[in-house]
């Protein structure tokens, strides 16, 4: 049965995300022993179109050993050795799967910053992000079933029933939702902890319904960088290189973050967000819309995909939603408005568009229904 459903999702990654054809390069980034499964059903079905495929294996208790004794110059080297496979891909599959979600926590913030700086964001953030068709992803591992706080076997079940959603039905649903978004100028969202107001004014909403990420099911913008104002608190905790972090709270003016708190580990907090200017400010404002995914579970891929919930990201933004934000970071925390989470509002331009998670226009809400979104591959 787990082989079927490799071989669907696998099929999801190379047909539909990515959309190999013949003469294509492919850099594939396996992560974690348990990926290995997936990524020969990739592999064979790149192949099997005429595509060309670069295999790399990684993991963050590989990583770690580098990280705590490299170097600036190894890590520009580093940097140096990927740009050229990048460079060299047509497409980009990252599939994540390490055992241990915590192996990084020792590894110091400002090794870590340097890392971002010198390798990260010019080799993902820059050249993957801008210039293939990448889709990066988690695999079910027993880590990740724990932070989930179930049975892997029952984890199991869950992730291929979020991954593989009809995303051409997903897709269209959206298109209402982008719609909306891109003729709004002012949005105000309240919520317990929360009275917030920015604008998006001018600013393209772009659609997440598979080609990216995978569970996707988001569509993101950005808000015009000196327009945010207010506080926002965080609901969903946020596990951030190897750190959990839990209750954060913003407090804006004129698009920058003045003051930050947090429940947990406020000081290493105050450090993420001060590794460059363009930390404080806000690269990306999203909706959350998959109707699988309704609940936190330590994990971004998932997190942010909760429907009912956005996310507010301190840090780079998007080329194709750009609102002038650099950054070496790009850290999307969420806020869930269900009626179990506290509830909330989000109001565009005066209207209210979603209440406790549930969008006042009821065809758009049937539409991202599971009902309508459950796949038939499975």
């Amino acid at each position: 049965m787990k082989d079927k459903r490799n071989e669907v999702l696998a099929r999801l990654l190379v047909e539909y995300s990515t959309q190999l054809k013949k003469g294509d390069v492919l850099y594939l980034e396996l992560k974690g022993k348990d990926t290995l499964e997936l990524g020969k059903h990739i592999i064979r079905l790149a192949t099997e179109r005429g595509a060309t495929p670069f295999w790399f294996y990684n993991d963050d208790s590989i990583a770690r050993q580098w990280l705590l004794g490299a170097g600036a110059e190894q890590m520009k080297v580093q940097a140096e050795l990927h740009m050229g496979l990048m460079k060299r891909a047509d497409a980009y599959i990252g599939v994540r799967g390490s055992d241990n979600a915590f192996d990084l926590s020792d590894v110091g913030r400002e090794r870590m910053a340097q890392y971002n700086k010198l390798f990260y964001q010019p080799v993902h953030l820059v050249r993957r992000v801008k210039k293939t068709r990448w889709v990066v992803l988690r695999y079910p591992t027993n880590s990740m079933a724990q932070l989930a706080q179930t049975s892997q076997e029952a984890f199991e079940e869950y992730y291929f029933d979020v991954c593989c959603a009809d995303y051409a039905k997903m897709s269209k649903a959206q298109d209402k939702l982008k719609a909306l978004m891109e003729r709004t100028d002012k949005i105000r969202i309240k919520s317990p902890g929360t009275d917030l107001t920015f604008s998006i004014k001018g600013m393209p909403a772009v659609k997440c319904d598979g080609r990216r990420n995978i569970p996707d099911g988001e569509v993101y913008t950005a808000p015009v960088r000196g327009s945010v104002n207010g506080t926002l608190r965080y609901n969903a905790p946020s596990l951030y290189e190897g750190t959990v972090f839990t209750g954060i709270t913003f407090t804006f003016k004129d698009g920058r973050i003045v003051k930050s708190t947090a429940d947990s580990h406020a000081d290493k907090l105050e450090k993420i967000l001060n590794t460059d200017e363009g930390a404080r400010y806000v690269g990306e404002f999203a909706i959350g819309c998959n109707p699988f995914v309704l609940k936190p579970m330590m994990d971004t891929l998932f997190d942010e995909k909760i429907a009912g919930s956005f996310h507010f990201t301190p840090g780079q933004c998007y080329e194709s939603a750009p609102n002038g934000n650099d950054s070496a970071i790009h850290w999307d925390l969420v806020q869930m408005q269900r009626p179990e989470h506290g509830g909330g509002e989000m109001w565009f331009d005066g209207r209210l568009v979603r209440k406790d998670g549930v969008f006042a226009d009821s065809k758009l809400e049937k539409m991202l229904s599971k009902e309508n979104l459950k796949s038939s591959g499975l």
